[in-house]
């Protein structure tokens, strides 16, 4: 809701908006209706015309729709080439997931790159540096290291024998290094990729850690360590050069991706800038939960986190929430987007979200990784070209950027079978009392009340849950500290008295989904209703939260926090006084 204090006669304005200042008032809120459409603007000013909330000016980024998803995209960042980028989304993926190119495909990707190298690349994006680096490490794995059925198809052998000649002699040292490091893949003798060392301190740490990475190996903890801090922050210069070789990172980031990473390495990546601002602020409250939703946001359905969190804070659950503006590969909607749509500030430091924990009017908070892990917020464009997730989409989730003086917990989601485990350990790691993961809908850690389909995926199904909480054993028992039980289940909401229906869309629509998280904080009941008591009750539920261990009184006392008003007071509050908020 950015921007949006148009006149009367303005409620057809043009979709371009350049003013900058938000401004909130007991006046009239005007959203645009074409941009919104009359249903959603009247609900959501409803809401928000019914807050006190005076005087809120806060500084935001030029954003043409904010009602979508997608445009929240920085606009200085540069486009992918789409024929490449298609590639990397067959070929830059696991060892059992891998789609090799026919021949028509590869062709065409190497005669793109060949092009895009001589600059006669017409209509269409030149292939970046990070593309190129993606690409080829993900060529140079599958020979090096991939079972047979997901290494190179005899069209890719054909294609490369045909453009190998004249790639190694326009594209750049980097390039070649990563595509035949060994001079043991391409068969025509360069002596390039074994005497390739990197043009800085920086990157020859890189370069020797891709040596292991492109074959295939791993890496011990510091490793990975050392060289996430010698390349971070990404900085983007003049003419579009950076202080390390894109290429080189971008190899190196799905690289070990494609490896699937060891327990040390995502350990490596999640605790590398813990203290990148200094130690985390310590909040005096006596339980704190931290929530870990996918950055890249949803797409498709209703993203409750937010609304969840508003609901929890109620009854002395604090919650911190993090995240981005906008995250590839699905620039999605996320808490931030909502935040910023609403007049939240969104550029909280750590220690003012500590504020907001500790505000008995509020009880929640969001710290844009902007603000906290600006090393990690530095490759978002990075991240576009590179396509596929790196191992940092695992481990951005598992942070503690304030911590509590009480109990501490972690919620995560996660989609793909195989990451619940190195998310429950990454948890471990941090020493929490209890962690959770999620199978949400679109991967994120909204459960949904509908029933699963007799032809739903193979694999965990949509409400798995697994974690562990802290349990009363002698201290003998302990572990690191804390005494934990582990568990998992299938959480089938028609046990538990809701009815089973359609999770609502939202198809990239941050408005359509402000709207109906308001709409259920206002009590009106239905799915949206139904889906925050539901996550809000089973997380207090299952992280065995203090009054929570009969799972009825839990789900009545998240219906209570909002049926009351309390909740939605919370979210207003939370806009307001953020804005307010000093160190």
């Amino acid at each position: 809701m950015k921007d949006l204090l148009y006149p009367v006669d303005s409620l057809v304005s043009p979709l371009h908006i350049t003013t900058k200042t938000r401004v909130f008032s007991n006046a009239q809120i005007r959203i645009p209706i074409k941009r919104v459409g009359k249903r959603c603007y009247f609900a959501i000013k409803a809401v928000l015309d019914s807050a006190s909330i005076d005087e809120l000016r806060h500084e935001e980024p030029d954003i043409k729709n904010p009602a979508l998803s997608t445009s929240y995209r920085n606009s200085e960042f540069s486009k992918p080439n789409q024929t490449v980028l298609d590639a990397q989304t067959k070929v830059c993926t696991g060892p059992t997931q891998t789609k090799p190119l026919n021949e028509e495909q590869a062709l065409k990707v190497l005669d793109t790159i060949l092009r895009s190298a001589k600059g006669e690349l017409k209509d269409e994006e030149p292939v970046s540096k990070a593309q190129l680096g993606a690409f080829f490490t993900a060529m140079t794995i599958r020979a090096n290291a991939f079972p047979e059925p997901t290494q190179w198809s005899e069209g890719e052998r054909r294609a490369m024998h045909r453009y190998w000649p004249q790639l190694i002699r326009v594209l750049p040292k980097d390039i070649i290094f990563i595509a035949d490091p060994e001079d043991s893949i391409m068969g025509i003798g360069s002596s390039i990729g074994p005497k390739f060392v990197g043009n800085s301190t920086a990157e020859m740490r890189l370069v020797g850690a891709l040596r292991e990475v492109l074959a295939g190996g791993h890496l011990g903890y510091e490793e990975v360590q050392g060289v996430l801090k010698d390349i971070l922050p990404l900085k983007v210069e003049e003419m579009g050069s950076s202080n390390v070789s894109e290429s080189l990172l971008s190899a190196f980031m799905i690289g070990q991706r494609m490896n699937r990473e060891t327990d040390r390495e995502l350990k490596a990546y999640c605790l590398a800038f813990d203290d990148e601002l200094g130690p985390a602020p310590i909040a005096d409250v006596n339980s704190l939960t931290h929530y870990g939703e996918p950055y890249d946001g949803n797409t498709r359905y209703f993203r409750s986190t937010l609304f969840v969190a508003a609901v929890r804070s109620c009854y002395g659950e604090s919650c911190l929430l993090h995240g981005v503006d906008w995250m590839p590969p699905k620039g999605g909607i996320t808490e931030e987007q909502m935040l910023m749509f609403m007049g939240a500030n969104t550029h909280l430091t750590p220690s003012q979200a500590k504020m907001l924990l500790e505000d008995d009017e509020v009880g929640f908070a969001y710290v844009s990784q902007r603000e906290a892990r600006p090393s990690l917020y530095s490759l978002i464009g990075l991240r576009e070209h590179i396509k596929k997730r790196p191992p940092l989409a695992t481990t951005e989730k598992v942070q503690q950027i304030v911590r509590a003086r009480g109990k501490e917990a972690i919620v995560a989601g996660f989609y793909h079978g195989g990451y619940e485990e190195p998310l429950l350990m990454l948890m471990r790691r941090r020493g929490v009392h209890a962690g959770l993961v999620v199978k949400g809908e679109e991967g994120a850690l909204s459960m949904t009340t509908r029933l699963r389909s007799a032809n739903a995926s193979k694999g965990l199904p949509v409400n798995y849950c697994s974690g562990f909480r802290s349990v009363n054993l002698a201290p003998a028992c302990a572990v690191d500290g804390v005494s934990r039980e582990s568990f998992n289940i299938e959480v089938n909401a028609s046990d538990y008295g809701f009815a089973s229906t359609d999770t609502p869309r939202t198809d990239r629509s941050v408005a359509r989904n402000i709207e109906l998280g308001l709409a259920a904080l206002r009590g009106e009941k239905g799915p949206a209703y139904d889906r925050i008591v539901l996550n809000a009750g089973m997380v207090d539920h299952l992280l065995g939260s203090d009054g929570a261990q009969d799972i009825s009184a839990a789900f009545d006392r998240a219906r209570e926090a909002i049926d009351s008003g309390k909740a939605l007071r919370g979210l207003l509050n939370y806009i307001k006084i953020s804005n307010k908020v000093i160190s």
